[in-house]
């Protein structure tokens, strides 16, 4: 008797602290995506609802999953450290920043990688051949002066062409604005944006459109780099275990799913974003062998030393693995 009664307390005790760890974790995951092929992602996760399937197989099937999406790096940045977020998709730049500036409070890191595309700097100025034909005439695009996987892409074509320490050079031509809007613009001959720095479909639509590109990211570093990671932070993984592990594994099904048949990945695109491209197009862009949906991170080291030297951030970063939790860091990053 003694033994069923020891059973049932310890029985009662497990319940107890099951149910006390299932209250404690949030009611609500909010997650920020933006426009874009390379946000596809989130927008299988979304759609397929596949975060309260792995909510559900947790035992969280009550939580409710919110779905906000944020023009520009900086507004999430904003929301982030509002506490409006748990999740999004942020580029390699904002990812850092937030980084820095939350070392002592919130926590900010990369969950994963999230997608390698390459960025191409569009123009319909025949005249401008590469950056040196540049003029203080021109207006260049990018979702976010100096948080964008674009003004660091900038950054790095600018020294590059112009010599040691000359990564600014370029900054008093930039301008932020959406990818959708930048599209318009210099597409349109009366547009105050003169080049574009734009990833897929945007650059596809402009290339089928008669632009042309001066340059782009893969020619200018040699080779893949990462422009989107998916990112939380410590304070939320710490707090909601469960929460955290199902939002990853919904995350890792979908670039699965992605992966698995690009095609038909394709058609989702389509049907879910509504962009005016046809399927022959956006299987291509998808289909292309530089454009990447996995979760290693790639040129996240010279990123940070770039964003350090020009004292965009105060924090000197001994490795990659220093902006991304642990769940990455047996992958083959740099």
């Amino acid at each position: 008797m003694r033994r069923f009664h020891a059973a049932v307390v310890v029985a009662l005790t497990i319940l107890v602290v099951a149910v006390g760890g299932a209250s404690a974790e949030v009611p609500e995951v909010k997650i920020a995506m933006q426009n874009g092929s390379n946000y596809l992602p989130l927008m299988v996760m979304r759609s397929q609802k596949l975060v309260e399937k792995q909510l559900a197989a947790k035992g969280f099937g009550s939580t409710t999953v919110s779905w906000v999406r944020l023009s520009g790096p900086s507004a999430i940045i904003d929301s982030f450290l509002a506490g409006a977020l748990h999740f999004a998709g942020q580029g390699i730049p904002s990812t850092i920043l937030l980084w820095d500036r939350t070392r002592g409070s919130i926590g900010a890191k990369a969950v994963s990688a999230m997608c390698a595309p390459n960025i191409w700097l569009m123009t319909r100025n025949p005249e401008l051949k590469s950056l040196r034909d540049l003029t203080d005439k021109d207006r260049i695009a990018v979702p976010s002066v100096k948080t964008s996987s674009q003004a660091l892409f900038l950054w790095s074509a600018a020294e590059k062409e112009f010599g040691a320490g000359q990564w600014g050079k370029l900054d008093h031509l930039t301008v932020s604005m959406a990818h959708p809007d930048a599209m318009a613009s210099v597409l349109s001959a009366k547009g105050e944006i003169t080049v574009h720095a734009a990833t897929s479909p945007y650059a596809d639509l402009e290339k089928k459109a008669g632009l042309h590109a001066i340059t782009d990211l893969y020619a200018v570093e040699g080779g893949t780099v990462s422009g989107l990671n998916f990112v939380s932070n410590e304070q939320f993984r710490n707090a909601n275990p469960v929460t955290f592990r199902a939002v990853k594994a919904a995350f890792d099904e979908a670039i699965d799913w992605i992966n698995a048949d690009k095609r038909r990945a394709a058609r989702f695109y389509l049907d879910e974003s509504k962009d005016k491209i046809s399927i022959e197009d956006i299987t291509a862009i998808l289909l292309a062998p530089d454009y990447i949906f996995d979760q290693t991170p790639r040129g996240i080291g010279d990123a940070l030393g770039t964003m350090y030297k020009a004292g965009i951030i105060k924090t000197e970063a001994q490795s990659w693995k220093d902006v991304y939790f642990p769940e990455v860091h047996d992958l083959p990053g740099n």
